[in-house]
């Protein structure tokens, strides 16, 4: 399979974690954000709403929006679950992930900051403030909701990534390039810790791909 994504795009470095945690292999290709590559008719071909990431499997099947593309992966490689198997904990976890993918990266995603610095003239350390005011709040409903789950071990749930982390590191990446203070949020700090002590994460990490720069 082939995975067209962008270094520093967030969800990209979602599906890439994702990949990692389940061991598959898969072919990089690079589509530069910056010069608008996912703009292009031939990106477009494969994902007419021009995101990154995209993922094209071995028979040709182009899958888009990386929430889909890691439901895939988890219902089709079912070894290495990124899933708790009780459904109570699955819908918790779900949630979590649902609070980064629905509630702070949309807000602050790159055509949401490139509206923000063109068209509403904002500068560099008002769109930070932006950022900040809604990751916080993501961040302090996750720090509360991983103290109220009783079966926390390491990770968001019990003693292994998933599903979270998938979209936690991600953010917190993002988070501090915005200046983010992160001390307020020790728990999210200390998953980050040891997932970076893993090799899954840290081939997945965004200055670890081949088209970072």
């Amino acid at each position: 399979m082939k995975l067209y994504n962008y270094w520093r795009s967030g969800t990209s470095y979602r599906v890439r974690i994702a990949l990692q945690l389940k061991g598959i292999s898969y072919e990089y290709e690079a589509v530069d954000l910056r010069t608008a590559a996912h703009k292009s008719q031939e990106f477009l071909s494969l994902n007419p709403q021009g995101l990154v990431p995209s993922l094209v499997l071995d028979d040709g099947t182009t899958l888009s929006q990386s929430p889909a593309i890691i439901e895939y992966l988890e219902e089709r490689y079912t070894d290495r679950p990124l899933l708790p198997a009780d459904p109570a904990a699955r819908a918790q976890v779900r949630a979590m992930a649902a609070v980064i993918g629905c509630d702070i990266h949309p807000l602050n995603n790159l055509r949401i900051l490139k509206y923000l610095r063109g068209d509403l003239r904002l500068d560099q350390n008002q769109t930070d403030i932006w950022a900040q005011r809604w990751i916080s709040d993501g961040f302090s409903a996750l720090e509360a909701m991983l103290a109220a789950d009783s079966s926390r071990g390491d990770f968001c749930h019990a003693n292994q990534p998933g599903l979270v982390e998938c979209y936690l590191l991600p953010q917190i990446y993002s988070a501090r390039r915005f200046n983010q203070d992160m001390s307020a949020f020790p728990a999210l700090c200390d998953i980050e810790k040891a997932c970076m002590e893993l090799a899954a994460f840290e081939k997945a990490f965004p200055e670890n791909q081949p088209d970072a720069d």
